[in-house]
């Protein structure tokens, strides 16, 4: 049996890829992102009043995750507006859900039988964290193997990294309102609201960094290589994350040496972390918010920095 080729000039078929979306496939609008900020913002206001007048605890559920779910979302789409619509929503939808999922499972599991409270904790959540992150993002796209280069990696590593910030700040706005004496909402929405500000330079940021390194050196086969860059970017953003969350302790600590309060400083040596008193209250809070607008300013530094490397990043659609 002969095969006939195509006569010269004839067109060829087209192969779906990652400049070609599914024409089937729907696309999100431009903007989409404002709406859902300022729509969804309107609606946890809403819910928290009701909430509040009602004493209504069948809204909780609706109150945090409209609050945890926010901003994550929010910012996920921006990205996806800006730098990822030749992805198509398929792989961001996986990559927020099942990679947020899936990271958040893993880091329980691995955090509980590996860690104990000890002076080095943070390094070790930093590090575990941001080891499932990326073991996430790298199970999402194990099948899509046209998914490679800087760019796709630090948008789809910004949403798994949202995805796991939205499910970890709705575990801690439920722990805030459920106290011995009932539900506290006050502690529900002070944690929904502080989470929120400070989700777009924690885990979404770290992990945009992370996952456009691993991309970056994604070979076309698909297969993942683990190079001295990679190596690198992950300690450093591990690093970045136990710094992150030592802000409060190095805090504390300064304050401490600063003020020279003896008792203070032997609940240090014994190893816990003492509270600032109402006169050391003003200086810790100085000391706590600068340390995490330095660790936020070095993470956006470094993604800036990176995302310059790629010609693709101010060409996008």
């Amino acid at each position: 049996m002969t095969h006939s080729s195509p006569p010269p000039g004839a067109p060829r078929a087209r192969i779906p890829g990652p400049q070609q979306p599914s024409p089937a496939q729907p696309q999100i609008r431009a903007g989409l992102w404002r709406r859902c900020l300022w729509g969804g913002l309107a609606l946890w206001v809403l819910t928290a009043l009701v909430t509040y007048a009602t004493k209504n605890t069948t809204l909780l559920p609706t109150l945090i995750l409209l609050g945890s779910f926010l901003v994550p979302v929010t910012f996920v789409l921006w990205a996806y507006e800006r730098h990822g619509r030749d992805l198509g929503t398929g792989v961001i939808l996986g990559c927020f859900l099942t990679g947020g999922v899936l990271g958040v499972l893993g880091a329980s599991l691995m955090e509980y039988y590996l860690l104990h409270p000890s002076l080095w904790m943070f390094l070790g959540v930093g590090l575990i964290e941001e080891a499932v992150k990326l073991g996430a993002l790298m199970f999402v796209l194990r099948r899509q193997p046209w998914i490679r280069g800087l760019r796709y990696g630090i948008v789809l590593g910004a949403t798994v990294g949202f995805g796991f910030a939205a499910l970890e700040s709705a575990g801690y706005a439920f722990n805030a309102a459920v106290s011995t004496e009932g539900i506290d909402l006050r502690a529900l929405l002070e944690t929904e609201i502080l989470r929120g500000v400070l989700a777009p330079f924690g885990h979404g940021l770290w992990t945009a960094i992370a996952g456009g390194v691993l991309l970056a050196y994604r070979r076309p086969d698909g297969r993942y290589r683990l190079t001295a860059p990679l190596l690198w970017t992950y300690l450093g953003v591990s690093a970045l994350h136990a710094l992150w969350d030592s802000t409060h302790g190095i805090a504390v600590w300064l304050v401490t040496h600063l003020t020279e309060t003896n008792l203070q400083r032997e609940l240090f040596a014994q190893g816990y972390i003492p509270r600032p008193t109402p006169e050391q209250q003003h200086l810790f809070t100085v000391f706590s918010v600068g340390a995490m607008v330095v660790v936020a300013l070095l993470g956006l530094i470094w993604a800036r920095a990176l995302a310059r490397r790629d010609p693709s990043w101010r060409n996008t659609p």
